[in-house]
């Protein structure tokens, strides 16, 4: 499945509130919407210039929803065409894969566990969509260039 607009992208994030539980060692479970705003916003606090970094660890509960064997890959499919090469990379290499873990992938695995544990308000997802706007805009105007 390719996501073509930010708002399908966006329904897609809301239905995961849904979705099966992240395990929390220090409580009771998150939802993966949750656990991703958490990431996101701890990427936000460490990385505030990174956008794309940011919205990659918002990404990651989509592939649930979409079947298949392989979430991350799903979600990074997914996104390409609407958010670009970039963070599809980052989104499909964040959980463990045997890829060489540079700086942006290193943060983004770490947020990810952080955000695990944190007990941060990390606000609520449309905060997210003016973000989510920017860089599909952006994506598509880069795209028009090649």
């Amino acid at each position: 499945m390719e996501l073509r607009s930010v708002e399908e992208l966006m329904d897609l994030l809301y239905a995961c509130r849904d979705a099966r539980a992240v395990p929390d060692p220090g409580g009771p479970p998150a939802d993966p919407l949750e656990h991703a705003l958490r990431t996101a916003a701890l990427l936000r606090r460490g990385r505030p210039a990174d956008k794309e970094l940011q919205v990659a660890g918002l990404i990651g509960p989509v592939g649930a929803l979409l079947g298949g064997g392989d979430p991350a890959g799903r979600a990074a499919d997914a996104v390409r065409a609407l958010l670009g090469e970039r963070v599809s990379r980052l989104v499909r290499d964040c959980p463990g894969r045997d890829v060489p873990a540079g700086d942006d992938l290193l943060a983004l695995r770490q947020a990810a566990e952080e955000a695990r544990t944190a007990g941060l308000d990390a606000g609520d997802l449309e905060d997210w969509r003016t973000v989510l706007e920017l860089l599909a805009a952006r994506d598509v105007r880069l795209g028009a260039v090649d």
